[in-house]
C-alpha cells in the first residue's frame, strides 16, 4: 500500500448519543498530502467525527475510509494526537515511544523522535514532572512512532503559549512537506487559515461551509451581510448621522472618537469620509480598513439558527 494512496473519505457519517445528533450527515474528502481543518464552536461534532475516522467510535450510519479501506485496516499507518494525553506518572518519554513502537511492525527509533520534538533533555524525565508543552511534544512524537501516512490532530495546540503554539505549526506544516495528509480539529480560527489547505465549518453536526481559506473569505466578502468596515478614528467625535448620510456609507456604528463605517466599496467611501473631516474642521488620527474574514464568516454561520 503506497503512502501516495493515503486519502480520506467520509461519507454521510452519523452518530448521536441518545437523542443528541453529534455528527449529522457529514461527508467530505482529505487528499493524499493535504492538511484539511475541521472548524467549529464546542458541541459542533468535531471530537466525535474524529474519533469516529480512527474507529474509536462507531457510526450509527455512514462510512470511512482511508486509502480505500476502513480505520480497522489501515491502523498501522495511521497517527493521532487527542485533546489530552495521559500516560503512567513514572513513565519516561523514551519509555513511552520504545513501547509504543514495540506495537507496530515498524518503528521509528526513539531515539530520532525524542532529538526532533526537543525531548533528549526530558528523556528520563517522569511523565507527571513534564510542562504542557513537553507533553504536547511526547504526544507528537508517539503519533509520528509508527511513521505514519495519515494524521489525525485533535486541537493539538489547546492550551500552549504562542511559542510553543508556533512550534507546532512548524511540525505540521513538516508533516505535510514529508507527503503525509493531516486532518486537524482547532479552535483557533487564524490556526487553521495559515495551515490549513482546506477547511470545513462544523455547526451542530453538519459541515455549513467547506473550500479553502481563500474561497471561504470570498464567500464572506459576497454575504450581503458582511461588508468592508473603514475604522475611523478623528480628533473629535464625528457627527454619526453626517457620515450614514455619506455616499457608499451603509453603516455607523461608533465608540467616542473612533467610528466603524460599513461598505461595499473602500476607495470612493474613503475619499468622501476624509473631505468630510475636512470640511467639519476635524483632523483624522487614524483610518484602517478591514476586509471580510474568515473569521467574520465563521461568526455569522455558527450564530445562525
Amino acid at each position: 500500500m503506497e503512502d501516495a494512496h493515503f486519502s480520506l473519505a467520509v461519507r454521510e457519517l452519523v452518530k448521536s448519543y441518545g437523542a443528541l445528533r453529534a455528527v449529522d450527515g457529514v461527508s467530505f474528502d482529505v487528499a493524499s498530502g493535504e492538511i484539511f481543518g475541521l472548524l467549529g464552536p464546542n458541541g459542533a461534532g468535531k471530537t466525535s467525527l474524529l474519533e469516529c475516522a480512527l474507529g474509536l467510535r462507531q457510526p450509527d450510519s455512514g462510512s470511512v475510509r482511508i486509502a480505500g479501506l476502513d480505520a480497522a485496516a489501515t491502523r498501522e499507518r495511521i497517527g493521532a494526537v487527542l485533546q489530552s494525553t495521559a500516560l503512567q506518572d513514572a513513565i519516561t518519554p523514551r519509555e513511552a515511544l520504545e513501547l509504543f513502537g514495540a506495537f507496530y511492525s515498524r518503528a521509528i527509533p526513539a531515539e530520532g523522535l525524542l532529538e526532533r520534538f526537543g525531548l533528549v533533555e526530558k528523556s528520563a524525565a517522569r511523565f507527571e514532572t513534564l510542562s504542557g508543552g513537553e507533553r504536547q511534544r511526547l504526544a507528537l512524537a508517539l503519533a509520528l512512532v509508527n511513521d505514519p501516512a495519515f494524521l489525525f490532530l485533535d486541537e493539538p495546540t489547546a492550551g500552549l503559549d504562542p511559542q510553543v503554539r508556533r512550534q507546532f505549526h512548524e511540525c505540521i506544516r513538516q508533516f505535510r512537506a514529508e507527503g503525509r495528509s493531516v486532518l486537524l480539529t482547532t479552535h483557533y480560527i487564524e490556526e487553521a487559515e495559515a495551515l490549513c489547505d482546506r477547511i470545513a465549518i462544523l455547526h451542530r453536526g453538519r459541515v455549513v461551509a467547506i473550500g479553502t481559506p481563500a474561497e471561504m473569505i470570498a464567500r464572506s466578502d459576497s454575504r450581503s451581510d458582511s461588508h468592508t468596515r473603514l475604522i475611523v478614528r478623528a480628533a473629535r467625535p464625528p457627527d454619526s448621522a453626517a457620515l450614514a448620510a455619506l455616499p457608499g456609507i451603509l453603516g455607523v456604528s461608533a465608540s467616542g472618537a473612533e467610528v466603524s463605517l460599513q461598505t461595499r466599496d473602500a476607495g470612493p467611501a474613503i475619499i468622501e469620509v476624509v473631505q468630510y473631516l475636512a470640511r467639519a474642521g476635524n483632523d483624522l488620527l487614524d483610518l484602517q480598513v478591514r476586509k471580510p474574514s474568515l473569521e467574520d464568516l465563521y461568526l455569522q454561520l455558527t450564530a445562525a439558527a
